[in-house]
């Protein structure tokens, strides 16, 4: 079959629902049918063909069935599983509504297929360094094991938001949500 069937029975095999969350996939085991020709770019544009998919329900139907099984990404049915490429992560957290001060503030993101995300325990906050460039890349737990890449944009508002705390015996630029707090940088001693 080739990927543009594919790509239609995935659509077609996506359970209805009234708005009633997202689908099982972690309940979904079915058979590796290979991969197909679809990939998500570092700034959260999907791409079908090489060519980017330009609707967005279409992008926000996909969303719902992804699912990371170690390094690999999939999209699940409950008949079919293919494989896609993702570049980095397969969300990108565009915007950032703060609620609260200090301990008691709440940082709400939104993505770029609109989920909305309060960062806490359950949604945690890293930040990675690169090994050669040092630049940081922040990064908020979505769902299950996928993470959103944080928009710089975003991630500039965060460290405007940043305090320090000791953190076993280091100073660290932090923030907090939802009564945990968060490390996005080491100060200097």
């Amino acid at each position: 079959m080739s990927d543009a069937g594919k790509a239609n029975d995935l659509l077609a095999q996506i359970p209805k629902g009234e708005n009633k969350g997202l689908p099982p996939v972690h309940l979904w085991n079915p058979d590796f049918c290979g991969d197909i020709d679809m990939r998500i770019a570092r700034d959260g544009t999907w791409y079908y063909l090489g060519t980017p998919i330009g609707r967005k329900p279409m992008v926000k139907l996909f969303s719902t069935i992804i699912r990371r099984d170690g390094d690999d990404y999939f999209l699940i049915t409950p008949v079919e599983k293919v494989g896609i490429r993702v570049d980095d992560a397969p969300f990108v957290a565009v915007t950032l509504q703060v609620e609260g001060k200090g301990e008691a503030q709440v940082l709400r993101f939104t993505s770029n297929v609109d989920e909305e995300i309060l960062a806490g325990d359950e949604h945690p906050i890293r930040v990675t360094l690169d090994s050669v460039t040092e630049e940081p890349a922040p990064y908020l737990r979505v769902r299950s094991n996928l993470d959103a890449l944080i928009h710089r944009n975003v991630f500039y508002q965060m460290v405007e938001l940043a305090v320090p705390r000791e953190l076993d015996g280091e100073s660290w630029l932090g923030v907090w949500s939802s009564g945990t707090f968060f490390p996005i940088g080491p100060l200097p001693a």
